[in-house]
């Protein structure tokens, strides 16, 4: 009897050293989902800025259908005079936003295509964000 309970000394011991390693890998694997989670909505939060920009641009530039080529800027160039003020905005709202607009006239409309590129850490890729509208 003495002997089998001399054998099993340190049982105890073991079981909370695995329950700790158990533990300790599910607190791994929360601080994880939790980092990741926080990307995924910093993410979105741009993703939805770049969306109002757009739209707003959109609806500024509906009601200027008469200069609309007046808002054309090539990616990374500096915005004319026309789309200054709402370059400004998107560049505070999206901080390090680049923005690209097209304007191809059609048949019987006008396609826009609206690109909002962002970088949300150093290293990473850009994000882009890319609104076609066609106004007439």
């Amino acid at each position: 009897m003495t002997a089998r309970l001399h054998t099993q000394q340190g049982i105890a011991l073991l079981e909370a050293l695995v329950a700790v390693v158990i533990l300790a890998l599910g607190l791994l694997g929360t601080i994880g989902l939790q980092a990741r989670s926080y990307s995924a909505l910093a993410d979105s939060t741009m993703r939805a800025e770049a969306t109002l920009a757009a739209d707003r641009l959109v609806g500024i530039m509906n009601n200027d259908t008469a200069n609309l080529a007046a808002y054309q800027v090539a990616l990374d160039a500096t915005p004319p005079a026309a789309l200054a003020p709402w370059a400004a905005e998107t560049s505070a709202a999206i901080p390090g936003a680049r923005i690209g607009v097209a304007v191809v006239p059609e048949a019987q409309r006008t396609r826009v295509d609206i690109e909002i590129h962002w970088r949300r850490k150093q290293g990473d890729d850009d994000s882009r964000h890319l609104v076609t509208a066609y106004i007439r």
